[in-house]
């Protein structure tokens, strides 16, 4: 009858575990840094001879990837604010060309002391890509640092979510930072941000 007694212990311990766990984004801090390398040295990878690389589309030379050092500050919480009366967001694109998106929600959130407003926007053109979250951004390194057209993250949709973590160590270039031949859109002017983001991908640089 003992045993009995620790079974609902036990399950509040997992269940707090796992609240735990998916506050800090999914990963523990062992596995972390690991996690985040493990991504990138798969797209560098996949960059050099993978089946849609940029690169080989135009047979342009593939020389190495640049990122930031992974830092878990820039892995941030954010509120979710919901947007009433959604409306439709026009982006121009590298190629002189524009595509439509429709507000989806807005990501509040913390940094070095600034508080910061991200535009999450939802695909609004037919096929399977339709309603898949879109969030571009630019930051106080680009054009510098950074990519000066701004970068993407991605955002998975959750429905009824209030929150969600916006990992800058995943941030990463367009296509057309690489191969100018891509049309890929500008961020939105909500999505300036007044601070530095030195995470995630660096300015490519191409070798003559």
């Amino acid at each position: 009858m003992k045993s009995s007694r620790f079974v609902p212990f036990i399950i509040i311990l997992a269940v707090g575990a796992f609240v735990i766990y998916s506050l800090k984004g999914g990963s523990s801090d062992e596995d972390y840094l690991p996690s985040i390398q493990k991504e990138r040295n798969e797209k560098a990878e996949f960059m050099k001879s993978g089946n849609g690389s940029p690169f080989l589309k135009d047979s342009i030379p593939f020389t190495e990837l640049h990122y930031f050092p992974i830092d878990p500050k820039y892995r941030v919480k954010a509120k979710l604010q919901p947007i009433e009366g959604k409306k439709v967001v026009i982006l121009s694109t590298s190629d002189g060309n524009q595509q439509k998106y429709l507000e989806y929600a807005n990501a509040i959130f913390s940094l070095d002391g600034i508080e910061n407003r991200l535009l999450i926007l939802e695909l609004m053109e037919m096929g399977p890509q339709r309603g898949k979250l879109f969030l571009a951004f630019a930051d106080q390194t680009s054009s510098s640092e950074t990519y000066g057209a701004g970068r993407y993250l991605d955002v998975k949709k959750v429905p009824a979510a209030t929150s969600v973590v916006l990992d800058f160590n995943l941030a990463y270039n367009p296509y057309c930072a690489y191969n100018d031949s891509y049309s890929c859109p500008f961020p939105p002017k909500e999505n300036i941000l007044e601070v530095a983001i030195r995470a995630g991908e660096m300015n490519y640089n191409h070798e003559k």
